[in-house]
């Protein structure tokens, strides 16, 4: 960093700190709230050189919303950030002050006029653009009701509540006005199975591993599920799909109706119903085994499901399309119901699973809400390097979604929405809740019917998602996709579980 400026206390404070780095690197923003996106471009930041300073914009710069005391406390808890002050003129005249060795911003601004250009050009610095890649860590954010040993696996964040004013004692409110919401789903029909195993060890002829099966259950997956955790929730539920005539379509017929789902499986004997094995030993999936068809479903078999759909839709609150690209939702079928929905005023969330680089989520339009991971929110918008914020904007532009939340696995998820009465987007985050996950395979379908429900019932999305976070931990804790009752939402959601958060 080059020295030669003149003496100004900030700028001392940070000439001292860095006194022993080669490389001062500098990042600005708002930093409104700190998600995963600004997590990724200061890792990148600090990975550039040896010293990262990070100006947070002042209180009334365009765009700002949190007090800047708050922000400020926010970069700060981000390990690899070394300084962090109130930047209270341009960066581009701070950059002319520090003189850093590095700018860095987004992805996003590197085909846009920089300010930040000229300044850097004017002493010999470099301006980098980090890049969006979707490979890191967990996040390293460090928030002061997280640092106590948990008594239980689940822990709830009390900062967000704060930031979006509600309580949990609203939160319980919203889960009882689940009960008689009238929903439908419609999706791919999955049965899964746990094969749980003994391992007997290495096999001597090759290197293969020999295990002997034990015991066996079956659980219904899929939009299946959906249907079953709506009805476990309190919602009268209707389901549609597609299966094979088989025995595993009578057990998921049987299953579905145990749990107080009406279903309506229309029968296609060129493809069996999907089986998805998992064996299992030592509590940790060794290998799954896919038995499924992939074509689309005729036309004389979607004609029948749209008939059948259109009847049911003036008298339902919420539909929900739970898509794994196993062909029971052809486009035509999709626009058809899309069409439908919004004749009668009837609000679609969307789920499209992509386990290849098949997939599209953004062909669900006008969806209320979106829950894609960031793997196919990428897959969509055919972007594999800007940031998560430029993602979903682009996601919500193609789909024309109101709200879009992008899931990211441990590391909780990532919401953007629109800001009420205006144009203006909010983004915030989650952690994940469940710090112990047994089984995570059934984390997206919990969080999406339970999101779902909440804002087919009245809430915003920041109690919706937050009530998806308490109902994706519950589920993860247990193994298989036992369906939800809003009595396990509403236990974590209890004043004696809540004691531990505090």
């Amino acid at each position: 960093m080059d020295t030669n400026h003149r003496s100004d206390p900030e700028i001392e404070a940070i000439r001292r700190s860095a006194s022993l780095a080669r490389k001062v690197v500098f990042v600005s923003g708002n930093f409104n709230i700190v998600h995963p996106g600004h997590v990724r471009l200061l890792r990148f930041a600090s990975e550039c050189g040896d010293f990262l300073v990070v100006g947070v914009s002042a209180q009334g710069t365009p765009g700002t919303m949190l007090s800047e005391d708050d922000r400020l406390e926010a970069v700060r808890s981000i390990s690899v950030v070394d300084h962090a002050l109130i930047l209270r003129e341009s960066p581009e005249a701070f950059i002319a002050r520090l003189r850093p060795d590095v700018v860095v911003k987004g992805k996003e601004h590197e085909s846009r006029k920089n300010a930040e250009q000229a300044a850097v050009d004017a002493y010999g610095g470099k301006l980098l653009f980090g890049s969006g890649e979707s490979i890191y860590s967990s996040l390293d954010l460090i928030h002061h009701e997280l640092r106590d040993i948990p008594v239980s696996s689940i822990r709830k964040p009390v900062d967000f509540l704060k930031r979006h004013g509600f309580s949990f004692d609203e939160l319980r409110a919203t889960v009882s006005r689940f009960k008689g919401a009238r929903v439908l789903v419609v999706g791919d029909l999955i049965v899964d199975e746990y094969i749980n195993c003994q391992p007997l060890g290495m096999s001597q002829e090759d290197p293969t591993i020999v295990v002997s099966p034990v015991s066996s259950e079956r659980f219904i997956g899929g939009a299946g599920i959906v249907a079953a955790h709506a009805s476990g929730l309190g919602a009268e539920v209707t389901y549609f799909t597609v299966a094979g005539d088989d025995a595993t379509a009578v057990f998921a017929q049987e299953k579905l109706t145990d749990y107080g789902v009406r279903a309506e499986i229309l029968s296609d004997e060129s493809r069996p119903t999907t089986l998805k094995q998992r064996f299992r030993a030592g509590g940790k999936t060794m290998l799954r085994v896919s038995h499924l068809r992939q074509h689309d479903i005729s036309h004389e078999v979607s004609d029948r499901m749209m008939t059948a759909i259109r009847a049911r839709i003036p008298h339902t609150d919420l539909l929900i399309f739970s898509d794994f690209n196993y062909g029971c939702l052809p486009q035509v079928l999709v626009d058809g119901i899309i069409e439908d929905c919004l004749r009668h005023g009837v609000m679609m969330v969307a789920d499209s699973q992509s386990s290849s680089q098949v997939g599209d989520v953004s062909r669900f339009k006008h969806m209320c809400l979106l829950t894609p991971t960031e793997r196919e929110a990428r897959l969509a918008v055919r972007d594999f390097n800007s940031g998560l914020v430029v993602l979903a904007e682009a996601l919500r532009e193609k789909s024309h979604a109101r709200n879009i939340v992008i899931t990211l696995g441990a590391d909780g998820l990532m919401a953007n929405a629109a800001m009420e009465g205006g144009t203006e987007l909010f983004t915030d985050q989650l952690p994940a809740f469940n710090l112990a996950p047994k089984d995570t395979a059934g984390a997206g379908d919990s969080f999406l019917t339970c999101s779902s429900l909440a804002l087919a019932t009245g809430a915003d999305l920041w109690q919706s998602i937050y009530l998806g976070s308490v109902a994706a931990a519950c589920q993860v804790a247990r193994v298989g996709n036992i369906p939800l009752e809003a009595s396990d939402v509403v236990l974590e959601l209890s004043d004696r579980r809540l004691s531990r958060e505090r």
